[in-house]
């Protein structure tokens, strides 16, 4: 199954679309002004104890205080505070934990005002972004993500993924990670570190061990709020999680971010650098790849399935309801159980790749065609199982319940990814009452008189929709020919369907937005 990655960058943000067989299964939004990423190692001050929750909340320098549970706190909290005070203080001027006197892990059914302290400095990390009204959720159980394993500070264990089935391979991980590992850190092994050979497994050890050192020279100096260590970005991470022979693409639009990942590939996966490529056409990446369209079609709330079905999705504040629908299709099957059957497979398939794309989390009850047999019915449920393997957030699958609902959980990290797909008029802002949309050409043909010939713009670009692209190049002569002739200037026409029909941007020579009056 070949894998692509479409990465494109602006200045609010970065797009990135992971694509299987030229279908989108994931796509992620990275705000740049986020600066709370699962991963993240703050210094935090502790706010306030509540003893009814046992948990504390913490500042990290989110509006609202992070929340810190007592079985978040890990066993070994005692040693990670012992080890910030040591720093903090100077007395320890780095992360090496060899000579290191451990203390004695918390009673796993303790209090947390017998472990921290009001106003004290505390290191943290993010597992869950904020999400609503709910500040972040911390952890005090440190690690540190690299390709092959995990490194964990004031651990000695070594863990082998569960999905490494082999037993001589699980043997000859926890032997060579036994070996090479620091002490006074674990590791766990992830799956992608199967049959890895231990030199590529060191230096991945030894580039996490770099991070959480550097991390540790920054603490020295750090001040309450500061980011100490910062995980790296979405793409990176993707790269990271998921790189393997099955990608054949990396397509990136802007310099700087092809030679951060060009970088970032030569460390993990030196062969795969040749995939890599910057693109540098004249339309927008995700539009010239056909994202637009596809994202515009899977994240409205009735989403198509290819046998003539349909899902309905519909979201509420305490789960994500799916609802599954056979239409109005015609098909071969002879009897309603095997057309129940086929369109609720279909539906398997779709619901798995929508929870990935929208990154939906908590509840989600799916209500299937109802079926009587009980093989159809374990089937559909195996046929989900396969499907969601594929996902990298935790979940759990119940069987069908006698009512044809199946009950799913899926870990939530992230807030879930809403894409707008019914476009408000951009001239009424949903009014109802808007010009006639006839004369939008007029309204754009007038504008660009006035750059071209009052403010005697050169080689201006106008990003409109492809309805009105397709009309101002059509015929001979053309819309945009005449435009030569009369303006002695030739203007370049960009297809953008993420516009509205009534929408247009003009951009000058540097692809820099020009603001205009409306006319």
């Amino acid at each position: 199954m070949s894998s692509e990655l479409i990465i494109s960058a602006s200045q609010k943000g970065t797009r990135i679309a992971l694509l299987q067989q030229k279908r989108l299964v994931e796509y992620h939004v990275e705000e740049s002004e986020n600066s709370f990423t699962v991963g993240d190692i703050y210094l935090g001050t502790v706010r306030k104890l509540v003893t009814g929750l046992n948990a504390a909340f913490v500042d990290i320098g989110y509006e609202k205080d992070a929340f810190l549970h007592y079985h978040d706190l890990g066993p070994n909290v005692q040693s990670l505070n012992k080890l910030t005070k040591e720093v903090i203080a100077k007395r320890m001027n780095s992360g090496k934990l060899n000579n290191f006197k451990m203390e004695p892990e918390i009673d796993k059914l303790g209090k947390i005002d017998k472990v921290l302290g009001k106003n004290q400095p505390i290191l943290v990390q993010v597992v869950k972004e904020p999400i609503s009204t709910k500040g972040p959720r911390l952890s005090c159980d440190i690690s540190i993500a690299g390709r092959y394993a995990v490194l964990v500070p004031f651990s000695n264990s070594v863990n082998i993924s569960k999905k490494i089935t082999d037993k001589a391979e699980r043997t000859r991980l926890h032997r060579l990670m036994t070996s090479v590992k620091p002490a006074n850190f674990g590791i766990i092994v992830r799956t992608v570190a199967a049959n890895k050979e231990v030199e590529e497994l060191d230096r991945d050890i030894q580039n996490s061990i770099q991070k959480w050192e550097n991390g540790m020279k920054m603490l020295t100096e750090a001040k309450p709020r500061d980011r100490i260590i910062g995980e790296m970005n979405r793409a990176s991470s993707i790269m990271r999680d998921l790189l393997n022979d099955t990608f054949d693409s990396i397509t990136v639009d802007t310099k700087d971010m092809y030679d951060d990942i060009k970088g970032f590939i030569h460390t993990i996966a030196p062969d795969k650098e040749k995939i890599l490529k910057l693109y540098s056409g004249k339309n927008k990446l995700f539009e010239q790849v056909g994202l637009e369209k596809q994202i515009k079609s899977l994240f409205g709330r009735s989403v198509s399935l290819p046998g003539g079905g349909y899902l309905i999705v519909e979201h509420t504040e305490a789960l994500h309801v799916i609802d599954v629908n056979s239409g109005n299709k015609s098909n071969n099957e002879e009897n309603q159980e095997d057309t129940a059957l086929h369109t609720n497979i279909e539906a398997a398939k779709e619901i798995a790749r929508q929870l990935r794309l929208r990154d939906m989390g908590g509840i989600i009850v799916v209500d299937f065609i109802d079926m009587k047999k009980a093989e159809h019915k374990k089937q559909l449920y195996d046929e989900m199982k396969a499907e969601m393997k594929a996902d990298r957030s935790k979940f759990t699958l119940l069987p069908l319940t006698k009512f044809g609902l199946m009950q799913i959980t899926r870990q939530r990290v992230r807030p879930e990814i809403n894409i707008v797909t019914r476009e408000v008029c951009p001239t009424c802002n949903g009014t109802g009452t808007i010009q006639p949309s006839i004369l939008i050409s007029d309204i754009i043909e007038n504008n660009l008189e006035y750059l071209l010939t009052r403010q005697n713009e050169q080689k201006v670009s106008v990003a409109l929709h492809p309805y009105l692209h397709a009309y101002f190049t059509a015929g001979f002569p053309s819309p945009r020919l005449k435009w030569l002739f009369r303006y002695k200037s030739w203007v370049k026409l960009l297809k953008d369907s993420s516009l509205a029909v009534t929408e247009f941007k003009f951009y000058d020579k540097y692809g820099e937005e020009i603001e205009i009056a409306a006319t």
